[in-house]
């Protein structure tokens, strides 16, 4: 069963999901600063991996 967390986004969903533009989320998963995947020539991410790269980065700008 696929839930919202196992989803699989796009670049534009991660990028609207983040609020960012799409060259933004290429830009950082190139140079992996954003967990994702190649599925033959186009960049893939999973929900949960998002969110918890969300969180590391919350936790990391406040110092904790």
């Amino acid at each position: 069963m696929n839930t919202a967390a196992d989803s699989v986004m796009t670049v534009k969903e991660v990028a609207e999901y983040l609020r960012v533009n799409q060259r933004t989320v290429y830009r950082l998963a190139v140079d992996r600063k954003l967990p994702g995947f190649k599925v033959g020539a186009t960049w893939r991410f999973k929900r949960s991996d998002i969110d918890g790269w969300i969180a590391a980065q919350s936790t990391a700008n406040t110092g904790g």
